[in-house]
Formats: structure tokens, C-alpha cells, sequence
């Protein structure tokens, strides 16, 4: 309905159930590889560019970035693709349109798998009340500056887009699978195209449209995964999360990992998914 043109990769035969993957900040479809490899045999897997990223169209102005076009879009692709639901996965801010989506549009939902993002009310809640997440999050609110964020990104050959995949403090770990020269190049590509960051800058300049959210709970099985060392949320808000879960929810936290959860440790994040689409769950809908 937004006359958009998005952009997706796919793998898996068409008509296969489909699973959607939705990417966080500043990442593109390329942060599920190892997933679209991996789900093809079963699933029609595909990794959406959202909304400003990568190929996908970017609309010049911020309030077309408001949380409730980003929860329609996805909405709009589910049907374009031919589906009327999906296994929806989200990462990071990824992770809060999948949260909203399953919130806002249950029966398009099957069952919701979400890495390194709580669901939105917890965060809210949480941040307020506890300085040390509000300190982490602090970007949020340096991306509510026009033009300067972009800049900063672009400095010295890209250097914090870099360090954010790579630095100790917020890269993937010594046990991680790290990201090689070809990985960091494609993200480099990606995010040099003129105009590249403020799409993606601009999902943030809108964070406070539409939170506090009106309805909360979500009644679909709930699968949360967590790198503990994340450098930019804090590992209390995933249990906590259980309390919007009207459904079978699992938390796995993975010690070792980052908050790049998915391209550092592929392998037990696809076991773990495995495990969770293969499960019948017993419990009903309350």
C-alpha cells in the first residue's frame, strides 16, 4: 500500500512455509546468510532489506519511518509474497517490528523467534527505571539530531561501523565465528551508498511514535534468544519479557555471545530455532 519497492533475498521452494526474516541497526539481509542456508530445506525463507536499507526504496522524510508504517509494511509483504503467515524472526530492531507485528496482527503469526530484543514494554518500562540500560541506549537519542549521526558513521573510512562488528566492547567475541574482510566489505558497500544511513537513522527518529503501547500480550509460541554480552541491552530484560508471553515461551542465553547474536555463534542459534519450530506445543492459547 506504501508504493514501496522492497527489496529481499529468498531461498527455499515457493510454497514452502514461509519464514521472514527482519534485520536490526545497521545491518541489512546479509546478517541472516547463515540462516537463509540453513532453513531452505523446509522453509521459503526470506530476508527482507526493511524499509530505507539496502535496495529498498528510503523515503526522504522521517515520519514516513513511524512504527506503525514499519508494522503494515511487513503486513503488505506477507500478502505480496503470496502468504497469509509466517514464522516471523526479528534481531534488534528487527526484533521490536516483530514484537509489534505479532502484537498488532496475530493471526499472521505462527510462531515468533526474537534475538536480542525484549518485547517493547519491558524495554520501555525498564530503561526508565534503570540508568545503566538508559546510558546504553544513549544512541537513540544522538540519532534524534538532523544530519550529524550520518556524518559521524562516515568518519575515517567508516570507522564505527567497523568497530561496532570488531571492537572488544560491542564486536563479535573470541568465540564467535568473527565477520571476515568480504563480510565487513559488504556492510561497507551497503552503508557508502550516498544517503545510505538516513533511512536507517531515521527508524530511530521516531521511536516515540507509537509507545507506550496500547495492547501487550502476545498469544502465539515465543522462542527469545540472548548473547549475554551484548553491549547495548542489559540480559535482565529477557526474563522479564516472560510476563507478555500468553503462550509457550522458551529464553535460551548464550554466555559467550554478542549481540550479533546470529552471525556469531549460526550454528546453536540455528539448533535452537530447530528445536523450537519442531516442538508441538501443548499449551493452549489463553
Amino acid at each position: 500500500d506504501s508504493g514501496l519497492r522492497f527489496h529481499y533475498v529468498a531461498a527455499g521452494e515457493r510454497g514452502k512455509p514461509l519464514m521472514l526474516l527482519l534485520h536490526g541497526f545497521p545491518e541489512f539481509w546479509y546478517s541472516w546468510r547463515h540462516q537463509l542456508r540453513e532453513f531452505k530445506s523446509e522453509y521459503r525463507v526470506v530476508a527482507l532489506d526493511l524499509r530505507g536499507y539496502g535496495e529498498t526504496d528510503a523515503p526522504s522524510h522521517k515520519e514516513n519511518y513511524k512504527l506503525d508504517c514499519l508494522i503494515t509494511d511487513i503486513k503488505d509483504i506477507l500478502e505480496s509474497l503470496g502468504y497469509n503467515k509466517c514464522v516471523l524472526v526479528g534481531h534488534d530492531w528487527g526484533g521490536m517490528i516483530a514484537w509489534l507485528v505479532a502484537i498488532c496482527y496475530p493471526e499472521m503469526v505462527t510462531k515468533l523467534i526474537v534475538v536480542n530484543f525484549p518485547h517493547p514494554s519491558v524495554f520501555t518500562e525498564y530503561i526508565l527505571r534503570h540508568p545503566s540500560q538508559l546510558i546504553k541506549s544513549g544512541y537513540y537519542f544522538f540519532f534524534q539530531m538532523p544530519w550529524f549521526p550520518e556524518f559521524m558513521f562516515t568518519v575515517n573510512d567508516f570507522k564505527v561501523l567497523k568497530s561496532l562488528f570488531t571492537s572488544q566492547a560491542t564486536g563479535i567475541g573470541r568465540k564467535g565465528c568473527r565477520l571476515t574482510a568480504e563480510d565487513i566489505e559488504a556492510y561497507l558497500y551497503v552503508f557508502s551508498q550516498p544517503g545510505a544511513l538516513t533511512g536507517p537513522i531515521n527508524h530511530y527518529r521516531n521511536i516515540f511514535s507509537c509507545l507506550p503501547l496500547q495492547h501487550h500480550e502476545v498469544i502465539m509460541p515465543t522462542l527469545l534468544l540472548w548473547g549475554e554480552r551484548d553491549a547495548f541491552m542489559e540480559v535482565e530484560m529477557a526474563e522479564i519479557t516472560r510476563i507478555y508471553v500468553k503462550n509457550h515461551f522458551r529464553l535460551t542465553i548464550l554466555s559467550e555471545a554478542s549481540h550479533w547474536l546470529q552471525q556469531d555463534q549460526p550454528d546453536i542459534v540455528n539448533k535452537l530455532i530447530w528445536t523450537f519450530l519442531k516442538e508441538e506445543t501443548t499449551r493452549k492459547r489463553e
